[in-house]
């Protein structure tokens, strides 16, 4: 594992997270970091990538979503398997839990929302979209996206959505931190969103709705592209 990690060399993109992630995925899928190693510290990694300690962190997450790697306390990060999860875990949670639930939820909740939003609620989430735009820091969109879904499902005014939605949020955020990791979905989901509060603004309800299924049938075909359709 030694020779792996000198082959090294710093990271200048802006996405690099993603980078050090999928470098780390590829090493411990082809057996280059052996099963049972334990991984370098954090400190060590972020020398070699010539990235911050958050961003290793960052990355060191999805390698756990994953169930390649288990952090132990006290001892580090330890490759636990070189094979990826058929379903991948957010806790209690699964991606085939999500994928299945969010159509019910989030898909009338669009609906409610064009026809029930307030005007400071609309306000604020188009401020999010154009936030996320802007942003090029992968943790910090996946809050606002997080915060986008969530207001959403306020603005629609059924106390039992939001509700669902907000229990769901850490699941969601991992979720998202993934599947951009993986997929790189950051643009295609900013455009949308967009679509999804267009139809909001304007309060058309079959439209927030559809927008919001495209959306959502989208980011399920990328959670299948990681899992391999579990």
């Amino acid at each position: 594992m030694q020779d792996w990690l000198d082959e090294k060399l710093p990271i200048s993109r802006k996405n690099a997270a993603e980078v050090v992630f999928e470098d780390l995925r590829r090493a411990i899928l082809s057996g280059r970091i052996p099963v049972g190693s334990r991984l370098p510290s954090e400190e060590k990694l972020g020398r070699s990538y010539g990235v911050s300690r958050p961003i290793i962190r960052e990355a060191m997450r999805s390698l756990q979503t994953l169930g390649l790697t288990r952090a132990r306390s006290g001892s580090g990060s330890f490759v636990i398997s070189d094979r990826q999860q058929a379903d991948l875990a957010f806790g209690d949670v699964t991606a085939r839990d999500l994928i299945e639930a969010r159509p019910h939820i989030e898909i009338p909740a669009a609906g409610l929302a064009a026809l029930r939003r307030t005007s400071e609620q609309l306000s604020r989430l188009l401020a999010l979209c154009d936030q996320m735009e802007r942003q090029v820091a992968s943790l910090t969109w996946v809050g606002l996206d997080s915060e986008f879904h969530g207001l959403i499902a306020q603005a629609g005014q059924n106390a039992l959505f939001a509700r669902i939605v907000a229990e769901s949020r850490d699941a969601l955020q991992k979720q998202s931190e993934l599947v951009n990791m993986m997929a790189d979905r950051r643009m295609a989901s900013n455009a949308e969103h967009r679509l999804i509060a267009a139809a909001i603004a304007q309060g058309d309800e079959a439209a927030a709705q559809d927008a919001m299924q495209r959306h959502l049938d989208r980011v399920a075909r990328a959670v299948a592209g990681i899992t391999g359709g579990a």
